[in-house]
């Protein structure tokens, strides 16, 4: 169940990444997709996810992580489950799905499929220097993260000012270890624990 703190503060972020200009975004996309190439080596498993609407984020990072030799899983979803996963091949290959979610037309892996992750980039509309993750509350990513390996990275990927000190916390969330910014890049969170 939502706090009704989480739900001011979603109205606030969705209401700031409107009032976004073209340019500022394209140049923290951008950004965003130069500094994804050092998250993981060629080889490596990365579970990503498609930007939509005003997510940080174009599949220009996508593209830079398949172009470094990673393999690149991004979320399929079906209602009230973890996140199934599919193989990141390419824009052309993605379709319109639940949501106003894009998801790749090749075959569904397994949520488990996190599992051999060595990082997670994650959706969120903040983060605070806890590890505090705020999502759009649909609780796919509740559902999943706790599949992902111990050691893998749980990245929130977030603007600049949506790395904050303190969001409300419910005992269900898991904690990221680090925010991928524009400006600031990758950034070490307060706590690499999964739990408070």
């Amino acid at each position: 169940m939502t706090t009704p703190a989480k739900s001011v503060w979603r109205t606030r972020i969705i209401a700031a990444r409107r009032a976004l200009d073209d340019e500022r975004r394209t140049r923290e996309d951008a950004a965003l997709a130069s500094a994804v190439t050092s998250l993981a080596p060629a080889g490596s498993i990365v579970c990503a996810y498609v930007p939509v609407g005003t997510e940080p984020g174009s599949l220009s990072l996508l593209d830079a992580l398949v172009d470094a030799g990673v393999e690149v899983l991004v979320p399929v979803t079906t209602p009230g489950n973890a996140l199934s996963w599919a193989r990141y091949t390419g824009a052309d290959t993605l379709i319109a799905a639940g949501y106003g979610l894009r998801e790749p037309t090749g075959g569904v892996l397994e949520p488990e499929a996190v599992t051999g992750a060595h990082a997670v980039l994650v959706p969120a509309l903040a983060v605070d220097i806890r590890g505090v993750r705020l999502g759009r509350g649909a609780g796919f990513y509740d559902r999943t993260l706790h599949l992902a390996s111990p050691d893998a990275a749980l990245i929130a990927v977030v603007r600049d000012d949506e790395l904050v000190d303190l969001l409300p916390e419910d005992p269900h969330d898991i904690r990221m270890g680090w925010a991928l910014t524009p400006g600031k890049g990758l950034v070490r969170l307060g706590s690499a624990d999964r739990a408070k």
